[in-house]
């Protein structure tokens, strides 16, 4: 069992907290029973286990650990203390993975297996990713694609959020132009979001191929990526607020999207 901070695993866990670690390693965590049970149910490049017997009380996750570390997981014990130290959550679970990133490349993506998804312009909340990633799962959409950057797909809350859809959806960054360009040679339709938008939601072609294209929290698409764009849609706000929270916002088009498809 594993009992000391300082030790290469767990330093190694610990430090994936960090953008910059997950990038250099090609890491990220995924912490807690069902998302590591998540990980695993889909084959997604689960490198190790760590888990802390006296906090992983699940008769469930306790078979699980043993069942993986017969297979040849590496499945590392530490006390208590040691886990409390990489754990994100409070009152922990007592059970995470270390997983290898998997992103999709643009290039590889076709209406073929990529028949219908959401493009987000630069998203600053890495929850708003995990829960965009969940409703696309939910709806039965192919995948999501990160355009300029924004905020990471593999940082934990963003693991969080997407509730295991992040293990097996793919998920590719582009920049603009090169989606723009991979957009055209494919045919998709591609619908944007803006509060000026031409088409009410509701009355829009959601053929696909398609993708949904949606800007920043904060600034939303820019004139060059409503130019982009085959059609504009506006959703009606009918109270004082001026805008939907970016995954709520994804959630009514998606589903307004699956029931027209």
């Amino acid at each position: 069992m594993i009992t000391s901070r300082t030790n290469p695993k767990i330093k190694l866990v610990r430090s994936l907290r960090l953008r910059k670690e997950r990038e250099a390693t090609g890491l990220f965590v995924a912490e807690g029973i069902s998302h590591v049970t998540a990980a695993l149910e889909a084959e997604a490049g689960v490198e190790f286990v760590v888990c802390a017997p006296d906090l992983l009380t699940s008769a469930f996750a306790r078979e699980l650990v043993a069942r993986e570390s017969a297979r040849g997981l590496p499945c590392h014990e530490v006390d208590a203390a040691t886990f409390a130290s990489v754990a994100e959550k409070d009152n922990p679970s007592g059970l995470l993975a270390v997983l290898r990133q998997r992103p999709a490349r643009l290039s590889d993506l076709s209406p073929e297996m990529f028949a219908w998804g959401v493009a987000l312009v630069s998203p600053q909340d890495p929850g708003n990713i995990g829960a965009v990633l969940r409703t696309l799962d939910a709806v039965g959409a192919s995948g999501l694609l990160l355009l300029e950057g924004g905020a990471d797909p593999y940082h934990p809350g963003a693991v969080r959020a997407s509730m295991g859809a992040l293990f097996h959806l793919p998920v590719a960054s582009a920049s603009f132009a090169e989606f723009a360009g991979w957009a055209e040679r494919h045919r998709y339709a591609v619908v944007g979001t803006s509060a000026r938008g031409s088409v009410d939601y509701r009355a829009a072609n959601y053929s696909r191929p398609l993708i949904l294209l949606m800007g920043s929290e904060q600034k939303g698409l820019s004139a060059e990526q409503l130019a982009a764009c085959g059609q504009t849609v506006r959703l009606l706000m009918h109270g004082k607020v001026s805008s939907l929270n970016l995954a709520v916002a994804a959630g009514v088009l998606l589903y307004a999207a699956e029931a027209a498809g």
